[in-house]
């Protein structure tokens, strides 16, 4: 059965679970999966910029003895000829026996993975939904806190446009004891969506405020966030905004010994370069996990009877 990743939520909390022990185990013997895609192709479709996720998906593919091939831009495709996702992932499948797409355009990925004849992994669509991100930063926590239940974690940042943010709620949410604690002005607040729909809906404790240091000591994570220039429909609103928090030395000394800070990158000013010394910093850690992650997501979109991450229809 071929299957597709559009969103976090496309997988069960058990496939998710088990996909995190792969990922795990390919850390730990790295060798044992080094020739897992000889002869397999992955196709990297990134219509927008991109370093760390496209770079992650090529790292990972090539780990696995496979090969890549795609486009960094939309302009160094025939998107730019007029072509339309649909017609492109025909082709690309003729091609490749797997592909990663980053678009602008939210829903894209889901469009390209009707039409598709190969796994679709969505790596970005607008706004919306950053699903390899979500489990990106989910091995990051379990592996470095032992659980993904039981946490206290703060959300700091562009809330409304993150889609790192919204996708990473929806998926622990799913968990018990899962508080949330939204720090934000009032313009970048998290979507009414996500607000009401997830959080409101599913009775998650959460609060929003303002003041990152007041909530700083009651996190077990804290989840930094860039604003978005990209996402901004004028500059002045985005200049306005950009700095709004930074985190240094003086509010890191406000949180517990082990607080994790994660930030899914790139930052610009949002974070010191002070706190990268502090082993509570692990968002170049977060790149890491990124890889394992990609690479057990591989094995079980291509692999699905050897690898028995994904539940089988009956």
């Amino acid at each position: 059965m071929l299957r597709h990743l559009m969103s976090p939520m496309d997988f069960s909390v058990d496939e998710l679970s088990r996909l995190m022990d792969l990922a795990g185990d390919i850390e730990r013997n790295p060798k044992k999966y080094a020739h897992a895609c000889d002869g397999k192709i992955l196709a990297t479709l990134f219509y927008e910029p991109s370093t760390r996720t496209r770079l992650s998906f090529e790292s990972a593919m090539l780990r696995l003895g496979g090969k890549t091939l795609g486009f960094a831009t939309a302009d160094s495709s025939s998107a730019a000829k007029g072509e339309s996702v649909s017609d492109t992932i025909r082709m690309i499948s003729c091609y490749t026996d797997i592909c990663a797409m980053r678009h602008p355009k939210e829903g894209a990925a889901l469009v390209a993975s009707a039409k598709a004849k190969i796994p679709v992994i969505n790596a970005g669509d607008g706004g919306h939904q950053h699903p390899t991100q979500t489990l990106t930063d989910m091995l990051t926590i379990r592996s470095l806190k032992g659980r993904l239940d039981n946490l206290t974690i703060g959300l700091c940042g562009d809330l409304k446009f993150g889609r790192t943010v919204h996708s990473l709620i929806k998926s622990l949410v799913r968990y018990e004891n899962v508080r949330f604690v939204l720090i934000s002005p009032e313009e970048l607040r998290i979507p009414s969506y996500i607000r009401d729909d997830v959080l409101e809906k599913g009775g998650i404790e959460y609060k929003e405020v303002r003041q990152l240091e007041s909530v700083m000591p009651e996190l077990d994570l804290l989840y930094m966030t860039r604003v978005q220039k990209e996402r901004f429909f004028n500059e002045e609103d985005y200049v306005r905004l950009k700095d709004f928090y930074i985190l240094d030395k003086k509010k890191m000394d406000l949180a517990k010994p082990d607080m994790l800070v994660l930030h899914p990158l790139p930052r610009v000013n949002e974070i010191s370069i002070e706190v990268d010394d502090d082993p509570r910093a692990v968002y170049f850690q977060q790149g890491q996990y990124g890889v394992y992650v990609r690479m057990a997501l591989i094995l079980s979109l291509l692999f699905p009877e050897e690898y028995k991450v994904l539940e089988q229809e009956g």
